[in-house]
């Protein structure tokens, strides 16, 4: 499979085939800005379930997903690939081998023939730059089969 680039919303992915909207999350339990307020607005469940996560400890950290269920053919897939936040002694948030883990992991616990959709992963608040998240896309999604739709939102 291959990634596909589309303009649009990745909160409202078309069709009916099964999918999976990825986004990372950060390691500090905060949940607030960015990506994660749009998924909010379209079901509280994501959010709700990555606080009780954090706030367990158990299994949380970088590295780790965590799915959740939003409608019969569609989940959420938080992903903790961000150490704490943007800062000046913290430039990029971003850990690429850390998403790198999560992704995997990510590819290890769906069925085939799920087609998953996301925003640039890691490159807004988190600091990361498309040239490396990419590679890793390609890596641990497209080349284990499966269909990965990256979205922008269109020019305002």
């Amino acid at each position: 499979m291959a990634i596909t680039y589309r303009i649009g919303d990745a909160t409202a992915p078309d069709g009916r085939d099964p999918g999976v909207i990825a986004h990372v999350c950060n390691d500090s339990g905060g949940w607030g800005k960015g990506f994660v307020l749009a998924i909010s607005r379209r079901w509280p469940e994501p959010e709700a379930a990555y606080r009780r996560w954090a706030q367990s400890g158990r299994e949380f950290g970088l590295g780790m997903v965590q799915l959740v269920k939003v409608e019969d053919h569609l989940c959420v897939a938080n992903m903790v690939a961000q150490h704490g936040y943007v800062s000046p002694a913290n430039p990029v948030a971003i850990r690429y081998d850390a998403l790198a883990r999560c992704l995997s992991k990510l590819a290890g616990r769906i069925e085939e023939g799920t087609v998953i959709h996301m925003p640039r992963i890691g490159c807004g608040l988190a600091g990361g730059n498309w040239d490396q998240v990419e590679p890793l896309l390609e890596e641990h999604l497209a080349m284990a089969g499966f269909d990965v739709r990256v979205y922008d939102l269109p020019a305002t």
